[in-house]
């Protein structure tokens, strides 16, 4: 069977600090659920693997088509570096309340302590909302000796750097870095496939059976990078038509496509995959070898590196696209 455009049915998860945005931005289907934090749309995390929904490939699952296509899938670049495992994980989240103050270990830390991927991360704001801001890194050059004290006497926001926020913003968290996403955010979340995550500080807020969520400091002291934060916010430029790099680093390169015309894009050269996450708009993804499949706002899909060649037709009058691919 010839593999085509995938796109896989959202993982919903409903977390402490969730809303209901992803309804109302996005018309996305909640399910009923409440407080949904966050929309897995593609996902190779053990227990929550991403399942196709369009397609003669509907039901199958993304481990299932890694195994079966291989460097068909991924592409021979990539699946000669990471074999069977899908290396990037995409959500959306909606922070209806302050995240956790917290951080991820690098590749080589994860695997030594949990047999995981490390987690370095990229957030592209999708939405203006009143007043947000997140946390990346310190705003000064800092040692353990002081983040502890200032940990300890409720004073660590004193040493955070906080960024504004405004849709169309984009923020880059490598492995190492402090963050939280604070409360009024809507983003697009590019992550290497890892669910490794160290709770630094969480306001003392009680779950559902009125307990306090675990904290990993143990841990996370070793994985802190004390520096003072480079370049948090992303700088970029968009030329109609054309991708527009936003982040490029070793796990994943994002462009962000405003189309209002017909566009091609050949991904053969890459020798990788390619996701096309759309964020406004709606768009048909067309090729000669498989049929037509939308995405509108709030969608994604993934392009198998054997199908390369895609034109990008926009519905209405502009679409936006963040493109995700291995470089």
């Amino acid at each position: 069977m010839s593999l085509y455009p995938l796109k896989f049915k959202p993982i919903l998860k409903e977390l402490i600090w969730g809303g209901s945005k992803l309804e109302t931005f996005f018309g996305k289907d909640l399910q009923g659920k409440k407080n949904i934090g966050e929309s897995w749309e593609l996902s190779a995390v053990t227990n929550d693997i991403s399942v196709v929904e369009n397609g003669e490939l509907a039901g199958n699952n993304l481990q299932e088509l890694i195994e079966i296509y291989m460097d068909e899938l991924v592409g021979e670049k990539v699946f000669t570096k990471y074999g069977k495992e899908f290396p990037l994980l995409v959500k959306f989240i909606d922070a209806n309340a302050d995240l956790s103050i917290q951080v991820h270990p690098n590749d080589l830390q994860a695997r030594e302590r949990h047999h995981a991927f490390g987690k370095t991360e990229m957030w592209y704001a999708l939405d203006d909302a009143e007043n947000p801001r997140l946390i990346s890194g310190f705003n000064k050059d800092t040692n353990r000796e002081e983040f502890l004290e200032k940990l300890n006497n409720g004073t660590l926001t004193e040493i955070l750097n906080y960024e504004d926020v405004k849709k169309g913003d984009v923020f880059f968290v490598p492995a190492g870095r402090v963050h939280a996403i604070c409360s009024g955010n809507l983003v697009l979340e590019i992550q290497e496939t890892s669910d490794v995550t160290y709770r630094i500080y969480d306001y003392k807020r009680k779950d559902a059976s009125g307990n306090e969520r675990e904290l990993h400091l143990d841990l996370a002291m070793d994985v802190i990078d004390y520096t003072k934060a480079k370049n948090p916010k992303q700088t970029y430029s968009i030329t109609e038509n054309e991708p527009s790099k936003l982040v490029k680093c070793e796990y994943f390169t994002t462009n962000i496509l405003e189309i209002n015309k017909k566009i091609e894009r050949d991904y053969y050269s890459f020798d990788s995959f390619a996701i096309a996450v759309c964020v406004e708009g709606s768009v048909v993804i067309e090729g000669d070898e498989f049929k037509p499949v939308k995405i509108k706002a709030g969608e994604t899909v993934l392009i198998p590196a054997s199908v390369g060649h895609v034109f990008f037709q926009p519905e209405s009058d502009a679409a936006k696209i963040i493109e995700v691919y291995i470089d």
